[in-house]
């Protein structure tokens, strides 16, 4: 099981630059790694999140890559790991996953800041008829 999900964040640099600190003092990853350029000022940052769900047996892992600009922040948020279906048994749709946390804290500090999101849709590679 793999997901990709994809948003850009637009709004003043400062309240950007402020956003990805805010999210791992909020929901701290279990591994975290920040490159910052040095011609620039464009930071990426690379987070891991691992939760463990008891009642699958299964890991699931959320990797977290922010790239700031400057002019925006680029989440990429891949979610893998995890069973569908095991055992037949059906799994609890109440409870919130990482993945729900951190996009969840992505549209929340953008609303209360007035910022912009938009999320980017994968496009589909159309077939050749030949």
């Amino acid at each position: 099981m793999s997901t990709v999900s994809k948003y850009l964040v637009f709004g003043p640099a400062d309240t950007l630059r402020r956003m990805p600190v805010q999210l791992f003092n909020e929901i701290e990853p279990k591994y975290l790694y920040k490159y910052e350029a040095s011609d620039n000022k464009d930071e990426v940052f690379v987070a891991v999140y691992e939760e463990y769900e008891k009642q699958i047996n299964a890991s699931v892992t959320l990797t977290c890559i922010i790239e700031f600009t400057g002019k925006q922040n680029r989440f990429e948020l891949k979610k893998t790991g995890g069973r569908m279906g095991f055992r037949g048994s059906s799994l609890d749709e109440e409870k919130r996953t990482i993945d729900d946390e951190v996009t969840d804290f992505i549209l929340d500090f953008s609303k209360r800041l007035g910022l912009t999101v938009q999320q980017e849709k994968e496009e589909e590679p159309e077939e050749d008829q030949s």
